[in-house]
C-alpha cells in the first residue's frame, strides 16, 4: 500500500449458527454433545411426557416434569469436571424402597423444581451450575401425559402403557393434568423461530419426538420457522412404536401429525449394520435396521442426506455424533445464507 494511502477495513464477525434440537431419550446427548464441539449456539427441547424408570416413580410421588432426559441432556452439555458429571450421573443401588434405581440428578432437579415453583426456572438455575454451554428448555412447564390411537382403533393413555401394547400406532396427542391442551413457554417458541437449523431426533418416533410437536404452539412455531427443519432418522425399528418401519415412514408419520411435509431434509444412515453383535437381550426393544426408501422421502418434498452414521463400537448401534453434528452445521449455514439473501 502506497505511503499515505489509508484503506477503512470492516470487520464482520460472524455469528455462530442457531441450532434447536428437540426430542429426548438416549440418543439426543450424543448430538448435543457432538454440536457442543462444533461451536454451536445450542438449544435443546426436551421431552416432558416420560412415565417409566426413575422419572415416572419421581412423577408420580411429587407431580413434577420427569426430570431424566433433562438430566442426560444436562450433562451432555456440561463444562463441569468428569467427576462432578459423574456424581450428578450417580444411580443409586441401595435396596432402600425409595433411592434404590434413582439418579441423584434426578432428585436434585426434583428439589429444585420445589424451590423455584416451575421446572423451567430450575432448570435455567441448575444449568448455571453445572456450567452448561447452551440453553436447555423443557418442552412444557408442566408433566404431560401421553396418548395414542391404534390402527384398530383403541386408545390408550401413559407412554409406558402404550409401548407395552406392541400395536401399531395410528396419532398420538398429548394432554396437560387437567387434561387440557399443554402449553409450551415463550423462550422455546423464540428459539424455534430464531433457530438456523430445527433438528427433531434421534428418538423414539412416538414417545420421545411426537409429543413435543403436539404440544400446540411449539408444533405451530415448527411449521412457521424460517430454520431448516431436519430429522435425524433412527438407525432401527423399535418395539411398540416402528416395527417394519422405513426411514420415508419415520418423516410421514411426522409430517402427518405436523399436517403438511415440513421436514426439509433427513439425515439417514446407508451403512450395513453387523447384526451378529447385538445381544439377545437387545432385541427386546430394538428389532431391524430401518429401510431406505429414498423416493418416499423425495415423494414428501424432503432432501435426502446419506452417509455411513453409524457407531457400532460398543456392540450396540449409535448415531456417530461428530458425522451427523458436521452435516447439521452445513445445513445451518446454509440456512444463515439464505436469510442474508432474502
Amino acid at each position: 500500500m502506497p505511503y499515505g494511502e489509508t484503506r477503512i477495513v470492516r470487520v464482520i464477525k460472524a455469528r455462530r449458527p442457531r441450532v434447536v434440537v428437540i426430542g429426548g431419550g438416549t440418543g439426543l446427548p450424543v448430538i448435543l454433545n457432538a454440536l457442543k464441539d462444533q461451536n454451536a449456539e445450542i438449544t435443546a427441547i426436551v421431552t416432558v411426557s416420560d412415565d417409566g424408570g426413575s422419572s415416572g416413580s419421581i412423577r408420580n410421588f411429587i407431580n413434577v416434569v420427569p426430570p431424566g432426559d433433562i438430566r442426560n441432556v444436562l450433562v451432555s452439555l456440561s463444562d463441569l469436571p468428569q467427576e462432578e458429571k459423574d456424581i450428578f450421573q450417580y444411580r443409586f443401588d441401595s435396596k432402600d424402597s425409595f433411592f434404590s434405581g434413582h439418579a441423584i440428578g434426578n432428585l436434585i432437579i426434583a428439589a429444585l423444581n420445589e424451590m423455584h415453583g416451575n421446572i423451567f426456572e430450575a432448570v435455567q438455575v441448575l444449568s448455571k451450575m453445572m456450567k452448561v454451554d447452551g440453553q436447555v428448555f423443557p418442552a412444557s412447564n408442566e408433566p404431560l401425559t401421553l396418548h395414542a390411537e391404534f390402527a384398530d382403533g383403541t386408545v390408550e393413555h401413559g407412554e409406558t402403557e402404550i409401548t407395552g401394547l406392541d400395536k401399531r400406532i395410528k396419532r398420538i396427542w398429548v394432554t396437560d393434568a387437567n387434561n387440557q391442551e399443554p402449553r409450551s413457554v415463550l423462550p422455546v417458541l423464540a428459539a424455534i423461530m430464531q433457530a438456523d437449523a430445527v433438528v427433531l431426533g434421534p428418538g423414539s418416533l412416538f414417545t420421545s419426538i411426537l409429543p413435543n410437536l403436539m404440544i400446540p404452539k411449539l408444533g405451530e412455531a415448527v411449521r412457521e420457522t424460517p430454520a431448516e427443519v431436519i430429522y435425524i432418522c433412527n438407525i432401527m425399528t423399535q418395539r411398540g412404536e416402528t416395527e417394519h418401519f422405513s426411514d420415508s415412514e419415520h418423516v410421514a408419520v411426522i409430517n402427518r401429525h405436523l399436517g403438511g411435509n415440513y421436514i426439509n431434509t433427513a439425515l439417514v444412515n446407508g451403512a450395513k449394520i453387523d447384526m451378529s453383535k447385538f445381544h439377545p437381550e437387545d432385541y427386546d426393544e430394538y428389532l431391524d435396521p430401518v429401510t431406505n426408501d429414498f423416493a418416499g422421502l423425495q415423494a414428501q418434498n424432503c432432501r435426502v442426506i446419506t452417509d455411513d452414521f453409524i457407531d457400532q463400537r460398543s456392540g450396540l448401534v449409535f448415531h456417530d455424533g461428530k458425522k451427523v453434528a458436521k452435516e447439521i452445521i452445513n445445513l445451518a449455514f446454509e440456512a444463515m445464507s439464505r436469510k442474508r439473501n432474502e
